[in-house]
């Protein structure tokens, strides 16, 4: 059961709310979510409760959920959810607008950083994205360049006006993290890592949740409630491939998923077609696929110099491919309803 008080409810009437569901043995978790005060409890408790519940001072409606998640559900929030990214909200994923999010996988140095950003922008992008910190399978892989990193990515996002996405790995590096960028990542590797979760949603930035290698539709939900139960309704699925038996492929795209998730939940869902399949030739034709399923955004890999990349490079497209693949995209998006979000970025009148 989900409570949602007026938002002028009195602190008397909170604490009634309170007191009337632990009578009735529940046990309510208050919260915050888009300045409205809520109670949320893990049991739905009686019709008859809820129509009490509900008739009280001070409460606008009482939601009863029928699965394991809550504030993630449809029956929540009926609506699609906007996300707005950067400090005017210069990209909006969800609506009617698809969204792609393009970037190298791993900041490397300014001379790439200019170079990839330059080639993303010509393409259309409409964020940045790129890593700063990396958790890698292999302590002796490139780990990021840290804040070094960081400032490079700020460094772009004021040349071009491109809000910019990158991974925060550890709770005490979201403050900063969150200082130079507009949308924290959350990688698969830390999907359930709750208090990274906590962390994330409290940073009063929009989060970017990829989907666990491993994990279930229903434990990625899960995850992304983790982050909406902090308050914080700004969040965005991300699909990005799951582990199977086939090494024919780096992970198998799981785009039922897509569509599965967005019948459940009123978050958005966009792809990551590079590090799901981690072949360049078949980027485009899942990025294509996945604007078909539904998908509200894409989230791709683009190297200048991917021959000689610190990280992922073998995943990755070229800025001439990135192009072509933006020009073939706009006509899929629109057929079916949607439109190709436009780059918003300062730097092409510049050039």
């Amino acid at each position: 059961m989900i409570v949602v008080m007026r938002s002028r409810a009195t602190r008397e009437q909170l604490d009634f709310i309170v007191g009337l569901l632990r009578d009735q043995g529940l046990t309510p978790m208050s919260g915050t979510l888009l300045g409205v005060s809520m109670f949320v409890t893990q049991e739905n408790g009686s019709p008859e409760l809820a129509s009490v519940v509900e008739n009280s001072p001070g409460v606008d409606r009482v939601v009863v959920v029928t699965g394991a998640m809550r504030l993630t559900s449809r029956e929540f929030l009926a609506e699609d959810t906007r996300v707005r990214v950067g400090p005017a909200g210069e990209a909006v994923i969800g609506g009617p607008e698809f969204t792609v999010i393009a970037g190298p996988c791993a900041v490397e140095g300014k001379e790439q950083m200019d170079s990839v950003t330059d080639a993303v922008v010509a393409g259309g992008a409409v964020m940045l994205r790129g890593g700063a910190f990396k958790p890698r399978t292999s302590p002796y892989s490139f780990q990021g360049m840290g804040l070094a990193g960081l400032a490079l990515l700020a460094e772009q996002r004021k040349r071009t006006g491109l809000p910019v996405v990158t991974e925060v790995v550890t709770p005490a590096d979201v403050e900063c993290v969150a200082e130079e960028s507009d949308m924290l990542q959350i990688g698969t590797r830390n999907m359930q890592n709750f208090e990274l979760l906590r962390a994330a949603g409290e940073s009063n930035r929009p989060v970017l949740l990829k989907r666990g290698m491993s994990a279930t539709i229903e434990e990625w939900l899960l995850a992304a409630e983790y982050l909406l139960h902090t308050g914080n309704g700004d969040v965005v699925l991300c699909e990005r491939g799951i582990r199977s038996y086939d090494r024919s492929t780096r992970f198998t795209l799981d785009l039922s998923a897509v569509a599965e998730a967005k019948r459940l939940t009123h978050l958005p869902v966009i792809v990551d077609p590079s590090h799901s399949t981690g072949r360049p030739h078949l980027v485009a034709p899942m990025s294509l696929a996945a604007a078909s399923a539904g998908a509200d955004g894409l989230i791709i890999d683009v190297h200048t110099d991917a021959r000689n990349a610190l990280c992922d490079g073998a995943q990755a497209i070229t800025g001439e491919q990135f192009a072509e693949l933006m020009s073939r995209l706009k006509p899929v998006v629109e057929a079916v309803g949607r439109i190709l979000s436009p780059s918003r970025s300062h730097f092409l009148a510049q050039v």
